[in-house]
């Protein structure tokens, strides 16, 4: 069923254009129509690079060959006809070993919310989770699809460095650092894949649109 609601377009300078959707709350199908919207887009003469945030699209372009006016008719065309339905693509499994040294908060995030550790690993591991946008650095996944009971508040005083590989929860989303780098989220454990590696043929390991779903390792 195509889009019923129309996205808000704000340009950013005179050589971009971002297309947003949020309506203050993330929503998955309009995730998903920004998504193909994105890949519409691309082909259009004048179109430099569409970078899908979180309900949200920013739209690159040449004004010398494009002018702004056609690309808004563009965009709402191609919005209109996106279904948000999804691709019903392959689950990538991500291994994490959760708690201790690996997901220092786990216990604390644990009592929070009222349940065992246990619980919390079943829950953060049943979902199946889409990225829905790849940025704030290199690798770095915000991905969609976590347990409603998980959500919780980002820390008040933020970690001045979590480790590469820490798999992490924030607000309603989870993640996983590519890099060690400063973040409020709570780590929950870590994985062992490289999330970014320059050296790759396509170096950030995911890109928006892939399902991924965690699995826990056993530590011998």
């Amino acid at each position: 069923m195509p889009a019923v609601n129309e996205p808000k377009l704000y340009y950013e300078g005179t050589g971009s254009i971002l297309v947003d959707v949020s309506d203050g709350a993330f929503d998955s199908r309009s995730q998903r129509q920004i998504l193909e919207i994105a890949d519409a887009l691309l082909p259009v003469p004048g179109i430099l690079e569409t970078v899908p945030g979180m309900n949200n699209l920013m739209v690159v372009f040449d004004p010398f060959r494009l002018e702004g006016e056609e690309l808004e008719a563009a965009i709402r065309s191609a919005w209109h006809r996106a279904k948000g339905d999804g691709d019903d693509g392959p689950i990538r499994e991500v291994p994490v070993v959760y708690g201790g040294e690996s997901g220092p908060d786990l216990s604390a995030f644990a009592n929070a919310k009222g349940l065992s550790e246990a619980e919390v690993i079943a829950r953060h591991s049943h979902a199946i989770y889409s990225v829905a946008a790849v940025g704030a650095m290199p690798g770095f996944v915000y991905l969609s699809g976590l347990d409603p009971s998980l959500a919780a508040p980002r820390l008040s005083n933020p970690r001045s460095a979590v480790p590469k590989g820490s798999v992490i929860v924030g607000g309603a989303q989870a993640g996983i650092m590519p890099v060690t780098a400063p973040s409020g989220w709570h780590i929950l454990g870590r994985t062992s894949l490289e999330l970014f590696d320059p050296e790759r043929e396509r170096p950030a390991l995911f890109r928006p649109g892939d399902r991924i779903r965690f699995v826990q390792e056993r530590v011998r």
